[in-house]
């Protein structure tokens, strides 16, 4: 084989490694979280991030301009990119718990 060759065959193999690696890290195999439609009522039972286990509205992962606001704050983990106040690897004992369904 020319050298040509054996270098296009290793930028295709390499290409199809990332393009598995990707896929493995999409969850693409896990079903499609659920986010709160953007009418909820902050802190309702609906205002819930499934994928996060936040507030919709203060999921900084879902909707990274969000950031700004707990950084000016200072709540904010540099080390983990989230609100302290969401940081259960640095808070193991941190529990965020979705609000009770309204009635019920």
């Amino acid at each position: 084989m020319s050298t040509a060759t054996v270098r296009s065959l290793g930028l295709v193999v390499l290409l199809a490694v990332v393009l598995a690696v990707l896929g493995a890290c999409s969850g693409s195999d896990r079903p499609a979280a659920q986010h709160a439609a953007p009418s909820v009522a902050p802190g309702s039972h609906e205002d819930w991030c499934e994928e996060h286990q936040v507030p919709e509205t203060q999921c900084t992962r879902c909707d990274p301009s969000l950031s700004a606001a707990f950084q000016a704050t200072g709540d904010w983990c540099a080390e983990h990119g989230l609100p302290e106040s969401q940081c259960k690897r640095c808070n193991p004992a941190l529990e965020i718990v979705r609000p009770a369904k309204k009635g019920g």
